[in-house]
C-alpha cells in the first residue's frame, strides 16, 4: 500500500517553517495518541502515520531528501535513505510538557496520587442575601478519601505493592519498527502499584461517596454569575491524592419591587393624578429602610429620581451605586357618578382655557395632522 504524501498527512504545505510543522503534528498526535482512543486501531494507525511524517519534515537534511526524492529518499532500506530515528526523542520533544517528558528513555514514571475534581453547586440567592451577605449551610454529595484505609484503597493492615508488570514505574513501552512508545502501565493504569487486598470498605478505591454540610459564607454585593471557591472542598483524588475545589456559582432570584443593573437599582413608584399634579410626598422603600421622596407639581409618568447611594456596594470594592425610582401614573378606576361628573368639569375647564394643560398631547395632534397632510399632497 502506497504512503500518504507526509506534507498532505500533516496537512501542511511544501514551504512550512518548521515550528508550524511541529504545532501540526502536536494537534494530530494528540486527538489520536493511543492513550486517548485504545480501542481504535484506525487511531492507532493515524498516530504513526503522523509520527512518522513529523520525524522526516522536521528534520532539516531528512526533509531535502524527502522533497527531492520523495519516500524513496528517506527509506532506511534504499542506498542514501535516512530513517532509525529515535522516536521517543522526537515525542518527548513535541509532548514533554503535557505528558510528562516520554522522551530520552528514562520514562516518566509512575503516576503518582492525582488531584481530585473540582466541583459546582448552583446557589440560589434573595436580593437582599446578595447585596447585604449571609452565611448558609449547603449539603454536597462528593467523593470523600476512605477513612477506613486513610485513601489507599488496601485493607488496613496492608499496603499497595509494587507492579510486576511496569516494575512500578507506571509506564510499559511498546515497540513496532522503528516506533517506541512509552504509554500508562494496563495493568496498574499508571499508578506503579497495585493492591492485592482491597479494603472492605471502599472495594479499594481509596474513596467512598458521602454528603458533606458546608458553610458558605457569601459577602456583600455578589450578584448573578459570581463564583465563591471552597479550596480542598471538591472530591478527593485518586491514590490519596488531593482534593479538588468546590465553586459555588451564584444566581440572584427575581425581587417583587426591585430590579438590579450592576451596582444600581430600579423601581417602579406608582402615584395618583393629584400627587402628579399638585406634587406631593411619598415614602418609598429601600433594602435598608423606607425613605421620603418629594414629587414636584406636574410631574409626568416616567420621571426618574435618583436615590444616591441607595443601591448596592460592589463585590469588588468601589462606591455605592444608587436607586432609581421611575414614576408611574396611576388612572383612577372605579369612580362614582359624582367623581366622574367631576371630572367632567375639570376638563371641560381644561378646553376652555387659553393655554394648554396637554402640552405633549397637543404636539403629538399636530405630529399627526401634519403626516396626513404630507401624504395628501
Amino acid at each position: 500500500m502506497s504512503k500518504r504524501d507526509y506534507y498532505e498527512v500533516l496537512g501542511v504545505g511544501n514551504s512550512t517553517e518548521n515550528k508550524e510543522i511541529k504545532k501540526a503534528y502536536r494537534r494530530i498526535a494528540m486527538k489520536y495518541h493511543p492513550d486517548r482512543n485504545p480501542d481504535d486501531p484506525q487511531a492507532d494507525e493515524k498516530f504513526k502515520e503522523a509520527t512518522e511524517a513529523y520525524e522526516v519534515l522536521s528534520d532539516t537534511k531528512k526533509r531535502a531528501a524527502y522533497d527531492q526524492h520523495g519516500h524513496a529518499g528517506v527509506d532506511p532500506q534504499m542506498a542514501g535513505g535516512f530513517g532509525g530515528g529515535n522516536f521517543s526523542d522526537i515525542f518527548g520533544d513535541v509532548f514533554g510538557d503535557i505528558f510528562g517528558g516520554a522522551g530520552g528513555g528514562g520514562g516518566r514514571g509512575r503516576a503518582g496520587p492525582q488531584r481530585g475534581a473540582d466541583l459546582r453547586y448552583n446557589l440560589e440567592l434573595s436580593l437582599e442575601q446578595a447585596v447585604h451577605g449571609d452565611t448558609l449551610k449547603i449539603k454536597i454529595p462528593s467523593l470523600v478519601a476512605c477513612k477506613k484505609c486513610d485513601g489507599s484503597g488496601a485493607k488496613p493492615g496492608s499496603s499497595p505493592v509494587k507492579c510486576g508488570t511496569c516494575d512500578g514505574q507506571g509506564q510499559v513501552r511498546m515497540t513496532q519498527g522503528f516506533f517506541s512508545v512509552q504509554q500508562s502501565c494496563p495493568n496498574c493504569r499508571g499508578a506503579g502499584t497495585i493492591i492485592k487486598d482491597p479494603c472492605p470498605s471502599c472495594h479499594g478505591q481509596g474513596r467512598v461517596e458521602e454528603t458533606k454540610t458546608l458553610s458558605v459564607k457569601v459577602p456583600p454585593g455578589v450578584d448573578t454569575g459570581d463564583r465563591i471557591r471552597l479550596a480542598g472542598e471538591g472530591e478527593a483524588g485518586p491514590d490519596g491524592g488531593p482534593a479538588g475545589d468546590l465553586y459555588v456559582q451564584v444566581h440572584v432570584r427575581e425581587h417583587g419591587i426591585f430590579e438590579r443593573d450592576g451596582k444600581h437599582l430600579y423601581c417602579d413608584v406608582p402615584i395618583g393624578f393629584a400627587d402628579a399634579v399638585l406634587g406631593g410626598e411619598l415614602e418609598v422603600p429601600t433594602l435598608d429602610g423606607r425613605v421620603k421622596l418629594k414629587i414636584p407639581p406636574e410631574t409626568q409618568t416616567g420621571k426618574m429620581f435618583r436615590l444616591r447611594g441607595k443601591g448596592v456596594v460592589p463585590v469588588r470594592g468601589g462606591s455605592p451605586g444608587d436607586l432609581m425610582c421611575r414614576v408611574v401614573v396611576e388612572t383612577p378606576v372605579n369612580l362614582t357618578k359624582e367623581q366622574k361628573d367631576l371630572v367632567k368639569q375639570l376638563q371641560a375647564s381644561f378646553d376652555s382655557s387659553e393655554h394648554s394643560q396637554s402640552p405633549r398631547k397637543s404636539s403629538w395632534f399636530e405630529g399627526v395632522r401634519s403626516f396626513f397632510d404630507d401624504m395628501k399632497k
